[in-house]
């Protein structure tokens, strides 16, 4: 599935070998029309930023498809450069550049750059030995990353072959090993890589040449999925109860004189404070919890039980009773 530029259109492309325009309308989107359709699972579909050709990865070739008449205007075989190929070749992730280059990554760990017009090979680069299953282009066109199936993810940049010169090759330059399994999907932003994996980790990975000073945009961020809610919150009693793997931490929140915009911070008359600490009995870790609106009771739940407690709140005392 893809979105064109303007975010009007959006390309499914399905099983059965067919493309499919949708139209982007309020509320929802609504179906246009089918594009040409070839023998062949659509795996991935990519559209040039000027919304005029769409091109489809399959197994074994990819397709370029005119919007206006909806015809296949080009189809290339990807797998004609391996020598003794016994298997299929698939064609995991695709791109088409503003120039008409078509960027395919495959199940050989290739990344391969093609004239669609001419239907030739320019370069072909191997950057694993296993699947590459990923690509995401920058806004500019002169950097590419790429996600493989061994966790690795890879930068080619748009370098001159000569100091100076005009003529310009792509270039794998920089290696990057954060994941443990299967890189699926990766994001070019102005500043970093970003990259998802089926070890449910989500990675910001800082292109520190492209930061101009430190601070949080330069620091390597690591976000484990699927996440569980670890903060609760009273909001009548302003309690706030935070989850850790083996107990748990009852706060009150600080509070405020002044008035003021959201976003602002103000300056606090009274401090949050730690009023309690639950832990866990036994092995298990805790698997989630949560307070009550009204501040009074606390509960959380391992893999084999759950406990209830009543909290009790005796002027700046605070004490937990067993249910």
């Amino acid at each position: 599935m893809a979105a064109n530029g303007t975010g009007t259109q959006l390309a499914i492309g399905c099983e059965d070998g067919s493309v499919k325009i949708f139209q982007v309308v309020p509320g929802g989107v609504q179906f246009e029309r089918n594009l040409d359709r070839r023998k062949g699972r659509v795996l991935c579909l990519s559209w040039h930023p000027s919304d005029t050709h769409i091109v489809a990865g399959s197994i074994d070739f990819f397709r370029v498809i005119d919007i206006a008449s909806g015809q296949t205007v080009q189809r290339i075989m990807v797998n004609h450069q391996v020598e003794k190929a016994k298997r299929e070749c698939v064609v995991w992730a695709i791109a088409l550049l503003s120039r008409g280059t078509v960027v395919s990554a495959d199940s050989f760990g290739r990344v391969q750059f093609w004239d669609w017009e001419q239907g030739t090979l320019a370069e072909s680069h191997t950057v694993s030995t296993s699947a590459a299953l990923s690509l995401a282009v920058s806004e500019k066109e002169d950097s590419i990353f790429v996600g493989t199936s061994t966790g690795a993810t890879y930068q080619l940049q748009l370098l001159p072959v000569k100091l100076g010169g005009t003529e310009k090759r792509w270039v794998r330059t920089k290696p990057f090993q954060y994941h443990s399994h299967d890189v699926r999907a990766v994001a070019h932003s102005p500043t970093a890589l970003i990259s998802g994996g089926l070890d449910a980790q989500l990675v910001i990975r800082p292109l520190m040449e492209k930061i101009q000073k430190k601070g949080y945009d330069a620091v390597l961020r690591k976000f484990t999925f699927p996440h569980r809610r670890l903060v609760s919150c009273a909001r009548k009693a302003r309690l706030l109860l935070f989850q850790f793997s083996q107990h748990l931490e009852l706060w009150r929140l600080g509070s405020t004189e002044e008035t003021g915009k959201d976003g602002e911070v103000l300056p606090l008359c009274r401090m949050p404070e730690h009023l309690v600490q639950l832990k866990s009995k036994g092995p298990e870790h805790i698997y989630c919890s949560c307070v009550s609106p009204c501040g009074t009771w606390v509960g959380y739940s391992t893999a084999s039980r759950f406990q209830l407690y009543r909290v009790h709140c005796d002027g700046d005392g605070v004490s937990l009773r067993k249910v």
